[in-house]
């Protein structure tokens, strides 16, 4: 548990502001996190009664999981440092890769591995070594790499990524093994209607940075193990307070300028004043809170999101069962029931989930619509095909987790709220927000929103009055 003698305690005239922050996703735990360590008493409101939002633990047959496999970069430096604050041991709770797309053996895919050498080394001994691609494959990849590169990962006018492909001349089978794959694991949006230049971006931080960007990072934590609950020890030592199963009704602004809160908690309506506010909650429920105090920009902003589903299905096979790998790309075909994109092997992971494995469908809307038992039944028979595995196509269990509003649709020229509303002392957060003036923007991921809370945060104690 972080002490108090590690929290940035110097002399700071936010000491004594009471800042309250509705939301305790990723976002509202990282702008908690943040005021805490610069010396503001934070109460954090949660409505459920675990701690992460759309990335938090859940429970299923004895096993301690997430609703959703996720996958960390290297280049997630907010999240890797507000995790490193709170006192998370990076190596324990995170198993590091390097930069890798390999397919099952048995499958027309590819192999793809970065080595550890210094960038672009690593890309450039990869793409040599890469199996599954051929002579006119490995010259366009290096071709978009240096062309991006020479235009510094800018677009004049943004586009779709598919578009974008075909403006580098990308060959079909590149696109099909590496390009698209990578755009709906990193997006959740399907390439045709994805933005290139967020794309870009997140290859900029990866593949264009130094070559620990491009790691990929498994958790061996839950999800709200790997931060959100660190983050609540971390508030409650500098004096904050984390409420759950507590929903906010009302917001009211006071004659102080600051903020009056209606919650309810157990079923007791309570009131409360705050010097500050920090709305970290999804767009909806942040123009609910907020309503008539909103700019029309700002409402039409946030009701301007599409959103797009993520499945996990959980197979539990006999224990003895591991993979080759921590974890492969599948090609998803939905005209041979072949959903799957990612397979992860959770007993590589920890090892009380041996034989578990955990299969990944991005933007699953489609995949939805079968129904849970049909689509586990549809993965699980995938997987017995692609690992010529006969027997896992008869799992002892599955579990299917669909989120079907996981993220917002990343698409081109998407026009995205800042975390400052024109509002006195109060701020929003949350993955779907700009990043550094929409110059730097991110999909919906686990930086997107701790970057988000971090700058609310960052705001908030500068307390500024319009």
């Amino acid at each position: 548990m972080a002490k108090l003698d590690q929290i940035n305690r110097k002399q700071n005239p936010r000491i004594g502001q009471h800042v309250a922050v509705i939301g305790a996703g990723w976002a509202g735990c990282a702008a908690a996190t943040e005021l805490a360590s610069q010396g503001a008493t934070v109460s954090l409101f949660e409505a459920a009664r675990t701690l992460g939002g759309r990335a938090r633990r859940v429970d299923l047959h004895g096993h301690v999981l997430d609703n959703g496999q996720h996958i960390l970069l290297g280049a997630y430096s907010a999240s890797l440092a507000i995790m490193r604050k709170v006192g998370i041991d990076l190596d324990a709770a995170l198993l590091r890769l390097p930069l890798q797309m390999v397919y099952p053996n048995y499958t027309d895919g590819m192999q793809f591995i970065a080595p550890k050498l210094p960038a672009p080394l690593h890309l450039l001994l990869a793409l040599l070594r890469a199996k599954g691609l051929d002579k006119q494959d490995k010259l366009a990849l290096a071709r978009f790499s240096t062309t991006a590169r020479w235009m510094g990962w800018q677009l004049n006018q943004d586009c779709s990524v598919t578009e974008l492909l075909e403006r580098f001349d990308q060959t079909d089978r590149l696109c099909q093994l590496m390009w698209n794959p990578l755009c709906i694991a990193a997006l959740n949006t399907p390439p045709e209607r994805a933005s290139a230049q967020v794309f870009l971006n997140v290859l900029r931080d990866s593949l264009g940075a130094k070559r620990a960007a491009s790691d990929m990072l498994l958790p061996k934590l839950d999800l709200s193990a790997l931060f959100p609950e660190q983050a609540r020890q971390w508030i409650e030592a500098a004096g904050g307070n984390v409420q759950f199963g507590t929903t906010v009704k009302h917001i009211t602004p006071t004659a102080q300028q600051g903020w009056q809160l209606d919650f309810t908690s157990t079923d007791t309506s309570h009131q409360q004043e705050f010097d500050a506010l920090i709305v970290a909650t999804n767009p909806e429920q942040a123009t609910r809170l907020l309503g008539s105090h909103l700019k029309a920009e700002t409402t039409r902003q946030l009701s301007g999101f599409g959103y797009e589903a993520i499945t996990t299905c959980y197979l539990q096979y006999d224990t003895k069962l591991q993979l080759p790998r921590a974890f492969f790309a599948l090609r998803d075909q939905a005209e041979l029931q072949h959903w799957g994109q990612f397979v992860f092997d959770r007993g590589q992971l920890h090892p009380s989930q041996a034989g578990l494995l955990a299969v990944v469908v991005s933007a699953s809307e489609q995949a939805i619509e079968l129904g849970n038992t049909a689509l586990a039944t549809a993965i699980a028979q995938q997987l017995a095909q692609v690992f010529q595995l006969p027997q896992l196509a008869n799992p002892l269990w599955h579990q299917i987790i669909s989120e079907k509003r996981a993220t917002f649709s990343c698409t081109p020229a998407l026009d995205r709220p800042d975390n400052d509303l024109g509002l006195t002392n109060c701020f929003i957060a949350g993955d779907y927000t700009k990043a550094d003036g929409g110059k730097n923007d991110y999909p919906a991921t686990l930086e997107a929103a701790v970057r988000s809370g971090v700058a609310a945060a960052k705001l908030c104690l500068k307390l500024k009055s319009h």
